[in-house]
């Protein structure tokens, strides 16, 4: 019997400005670095024009990479409504690409991925991107958003069998 192929997982923490993109491939505990990076909307543009901006560079993103499975962090909610109904406009994006490309896709909370990737629910930017390069030693994140969407792919990948139950359930 031949071996199971790896999974492979695109994380997403979804911004207006910057969307962090992270892809890894998961066999068994097992993890691999695969690629990330940063896709960015121009702030000179409309609103719309920065969404497309956004979709179009995660469809690239998910054609090129071919993920099997994608993440992607929930909103986080701040005082300033106008914000944080902005990044609530990407984050469908960043729902709505994988979707549409037949990938199904996950959410988790930002302090699950902590917790998930760090051990607290409470870590910092710091700590986050300590423990992302030593599970993914070869990972290379050149910003923040990449660094968060590598995390988010490790949530998953720790995450993914109970996603897959409660999914299977709810049918």
């Amino acid at each position: 019997m031949a071996a199971a192929p790896p999974i492979r997982i695109l994380g997403i923490d979804p911004g207006l400005r910057n969307t962090g993109w992270g892809v890894i491939e998961s066999l068994g505990p097992n993890l691999r670095f695969v690629a990330c990076g940063t896709v960015h909307s121009d702030q000179t543009l409309s609103l719309a024009d920065r969404l497309r901006q956004l979709f179009d560079g995660l469809s690239d993103i998910c054609h090129t990479h071919m993920p099997d499975e994608a993440a992607v962090e929930e909103t986080f909610v701040n005082k300033d409504a106008k914000a944080t109904l902005k990044l609530g406009h990407a984050r469908g994006i960043a729902l709505l690409v994988p979707s549409r490309a037949g990938i199904p896709v996950s959410e988790y909370a930002p302090n699950l991925v902590k917790k998930s990737v760090v051990g607290t629910g409470h870590a910092d930017k710091d700590q986050i991107r300590m423990m992302v390069k030593v599970l993914l030693p070869k990972s290379d994140p050149k910003s923040a958003d990449a660094n968060d969407a590598l995390a988010v792919a490790l949530t998953h990948a720790q995450h993914r069998g109970i996603q897959a139950l409660t999914r299977s359930l709810m049918r």
